[in-house]
């Protein structure tokens, strides 16, 4: 028999709750807190500590904890706290004693940890798991040495593993740019600014700064539906005239403060530079016809970000940072990040020798894509005895079916790194930086790719304890089974 009433709700007194039961121990915080070394990380995080002065820093594996959870979870700075605050699972995961309904700390906190770590702290963080790619490589290596000779001892060859190279835009949360929306803002803007000086003497007439005529030029471009070419020129003129107006009048009320100093603070002067620029790219752009202009501004409040061509379908053009990255048994380390375009078939040495520097040896063989083939990497390649996984210069010959299969075979090893990238973005938050400076933006990314190397270690760790358990499971059996045969072969020939 259904209800068609609602149940009342119970009042918080008579709500029954499992908090003064133990927890389980099967959770997935509660595995991954267990595995991970966190006095490692506390080495790294204390070396980012100031020791002579303020009062003493939250507990490593808390701050660090706090960082985890965000990513993997993709949650705002503001969304963490109060998660951990109402997750008992978490909670134990970030070190606490005992349930708590306080505040672990601000969420404005997160800002100042990216801050302190920086990419740097975040990539040695994740340096920590290269020593378990060696072992790794290393046990291979002897079980090779053993399968093929057992009386040869398992020496340390130059050439072990696999180095996957890609390079990837990461987006900064920034909007569209268009060159009328981006002069509109700026002569917003001058405006703030004008308002500002003009407030400090009220005693003077107030400049002329037509506001209103401009923010209506503006509408009247951008609310249109089909905007042509000479529209959105006329536009952009309209735009640069209030703009440079503005700027005139701003240095022309600076006059009175030349030997005293400058009233704005250290953000509103980093703007009106920032804003002056902007007007000589755009008004430059706009009297030669180009529609590009070297170290371009997209953004006045994130002046950092530049366009990167990228020729992706669906997507030519992506603002944020290029990040050159490798990718090593599961493992990927951003090598080199960059807010200006770049060729990152410069960057192959570098990722080669830094394989080196991590593992004590270079690799087998680099798979990468054709813009890195050029024939400075070849030859590099081939003098440390690395094989190239890629298409040869020249005129392509014909291949055997077996020369096809094992090329087909190597070129779809790069896709690994690039279903790595696709796991940033959808899952850890690397396909939308919402971060507002070049520091934490950076901090940011370094963050992702550390916790995506260590959700990976905690995947293999708990494979291979799965297998471990299943071949403890499969001998059990056989034991078991055996046992059985030979109780039955003795009781039938007896």
């Amino acid at each position: 028999m259904y209800r068609y009433t609602s149940q009342k709700q119970l009042t918080l007194d008579d709500y029954i709750h499992n908090l003064g039961k133990r927890l389980n121990s099967d959770n997935r915080w509660i595995r991954l807190a267990d595995q991970i070394p966190w006095d490692e990380f506390a080495q790294i995080y204390a070396k980012s500590l100031s020791k002579n002065m303020g009062r003493p820093g939250k507990d490593a594996r808390l701050v660090i904890g706090a960082i985890i959870i965000k990513h993997i979870k993709k949650l705002p700075d503001e969304e963490v706290i109060p998660e951990i605050q109402e997750n008992p699972y978490l909670q134990y995961f970030i070190g606490l004693k005992e349930f708590t309904n306080d505040n672990i700390f601000d969420p404005s906190l997160f800002v100042t940890l990216r801050k302190r770590l920086g990419k740097s702290g975040f990539n040695a963080l994740s340096e920590t798991f290269a020593e378990d790619i060696k072992k790794h490589e290393e046990a291979l290596q002897s079980r090779e040495k053993k399968t093929k000779d057992d009386d040869s001892k398992p020496g340390s060859p130059t050439h072990r593993g696999q180095l996957i190279i890609d390079a990837v835009v990461a987006p900064q949360d920034i909007k569209f740019p268009t060159d009328i929306d981006l002069t509109s803002k700026a002569r917003e803007e001058t405006e703030r600014l004008i308002d500002f000086l003009w407030e400090r003497n009220p005693g003077k007439r107030k400049p002329r700064t037509y506001r209103q005529k401009a923010r209506r030029d503006y509408l009247n471009v951008v609310r249109k539906k089909r905007k042509g070419k000479n529209v959105l020129r006329l536009g952009r003129k309209k735009q640069l005239s209030y703009l440079r107006r503005n700027i005139r009048t701003i240095n022309t009320m600076l006059q009175p403060y030349q030997e005293t100093g400058l009233p704005f603070n250290a953000r509103d002067l980093k703007r009106f530079y920032v804003i002056q620029e902007v007007y000589r790219q755009q008004q430059l752009m706009h009297e030669t016809g180009a529609n590009s202009v070297s170290d371009r501004i997209v953004s006045i409040y994130q002046p950092y970000v530049r366009p990167i061509v990228r020729g992706k379908s669906g997507r030519n053009t992506e603002f944020g940072s290029k990040l050159s990255c490798s990718l090593i048994d599961g493992y990927v380390w951003l090598d080199h990040l960059s807010w200006d375009a770049f060729n990152e078939s410069g960057d192959l040495i570098m990722q080669v020798e830094k394989y080196r520097e991590r593992f004590g040896f270079y690799p087998v063989s680099v798979h990468i894509d054709k813009i890195y083939g050029n024939r400075v990497n070849r030859k590099y390649l081939k003098d440390h005895g690395i094989h190239f996984a890629g298409k040869a210069l020249g005129r392509t010959r014909q291949m055997t079916p077996e020369e096809k299969r094992n090329f087909k075979k190597e070129m779809g090893i790069r896709s690994h790194i690039e279903g790595k990238f696709g796991e940033g973005k959808r899952k850890y938050d690397l396909g939308l930086i919402k971060t507002k400076t070049q520091v934490t933006s950076e901090s940011w990314i370094a963050s992702v790719f550390f916790v995506m190397n260590l959700a990976h270690w905690l995947r293999a760790d708990i494979f291979m304890s799965l297998l471990h358990l299943r071949f403890i499971s499969f001998i059990d059996q056989w034991h078991f089974f055996k046992d059985r045969f030979i109780t039955i072969y003795n009781i039938r020939t007896a």
